[in-house]
């Protein structure tokens, strides 16, 4: 034991464990496009559900992805899941009532 910290070069007394910086002390650090794709998601699902757009609820249905995939495990998962659910449930719903394939909307 002691010959191997007699050839260690390391310096005790220089190693500091690393401290991720606090979002508290800087804000900017704080990513905010899951908040955004959240948001995103619930108004096209909404708009694909109440006008019976298809191509609003397959957009609902991406930016629910986008969002929980950029999500940090430590956010409330309720909300992001409930925003999934409705985004599917916008889906199955506007072809529920139009099964014919979804026309390009320009």
């Amino acid at each position: 034991m002691t010959s191997n910290s007699m050839s260690d070069p390391r310096r005790q007394n220089k190693i500091l464990r690393y401290k991720p910086p606090s979002t508290d002390t800087n804000p900017t650090l704080e990513d905010p496009t899951p908040d955004y794709m959240n948001l995103l998601g619930m108004i096209f699902s909404m708009c694909g559900l109440m006008l019976k757009l298809k191509w609003c609820a397959w957009i609902a249905v991406y930016c629910s992805f986008i969002s929980f995939a950029n999500s940090r495990s430590s956010e409330d998962t309720k909300q992001m899941m409930s925003s999934f659910m409705l985004s599917i449930s916008a889906v199955v719903m506007s072809y529920l009532q139009n099964p014919q394939p979804m026309s390009p909307p320009w």
